[in-house]
Parts: structure tokens; sequence; C-alpha cells
């Protein structure tokens, strides 16, 4: 099933046509380095032990409703469904079955759930952070 995915992450960027709404494109934990993303994306990592799992196929139905809110937050979403893989993300954060973790720009944890969340649940914990609101004020410093 894993090259099945990365088969879909290779090919949809051409297959996305310029009116279409923007689509979101998975990495998976095994082939991201960890350290590469430190003060440059805000990771969702989705865990489940297994692609089949409806917990996370929920998951990726619901970040899949609202790419351009996550995009605007500079958030990538990892995916990691083979713990015998052992990838670095899972070694890092050592989820437990199906786990949504919300990581802040410098790598650190700054929420975990056991079962799937809107998109609309996470931006609101993402902007609450203060990285994400020091960056609305320099984006927006009239705003203050």
């Amino acid at each position: 099933m894993k090259p099945l995915y990365i088969l879909i992450a290779a090919l949809l960027p051409l297959m996305v046509r310029a009116d279409e709404p923007p689509v979101l494109v998975p990495l998976v934990a095994a082939e991201t380095s960890f350290d590469a993303q430190m003060y440059v994306a805000r990771p969702v990592v989705i865990f489940a032990d297994s692609p089949s799992d409806p917990n996370f196929h929920r998951q990726m139905d619901l970040l899949a409703r609202d790419p351009v809110a996550l995009g605007l937050r500079d958030v990538i979403v990892v995916t990691d469904t083979d713990p015998a893989a052992a990838s670095e993300w899972r070694q890092k954060l050592r989820p437990r079955g199906f786990g949504l973790v919300i990581l802040d720009k410098d790598l650190k944890p700054v929420i975990r759930k056991p079962l799937p969340w809107d998109v609309r649940e996470i931006v609101a914990a993402i902007d609450k952070l203060p990285s994400r609101r020091q960056e609305m004020l320099e984006r927006n410093p009239a705003g203050r």
C-alpha cells in the first residue's frame, strides 16, 4: 500500500490544474527527515498501525477539506502507518496506535490527540501558538 501513496504523491502535482483548489500532499515519515523541518514548517503528524485504520482515513479526509488553511500556517502533513519501519518521527514522538501530533516550528509537540481532528480545530490550535501569533503580527503590523 505504501508504494501506492508514493505514486499518488508524485503524480498529484502534475494532475492539478490552475483553476482547481489546492491538493494536500502528505509526506511519508520514512522518506522525510525530522530535523530538516526545524523552523521551516509546522508538522502535523498522523500515526496509525496500518494504512487501513479507519481513523487514519477519516483524518486524511478531514485534512483534505481545507488545504489552503493549512498552507497559510506553513503546515506539512507527515504520515506514518508502519510501526515496524520505526521511522525517525515514530522514535521521537512515540505514538501508540492512531495519533495526531501537532508540532510547532521548533519541532516540539504542542498537541497530541487519539482521535481525528477537523482542520478548523487544528487551525485554531495553531493560531494560539506564540510563534504563529508573532508571524501574524509580522505579516500585518497594523493589526496590533
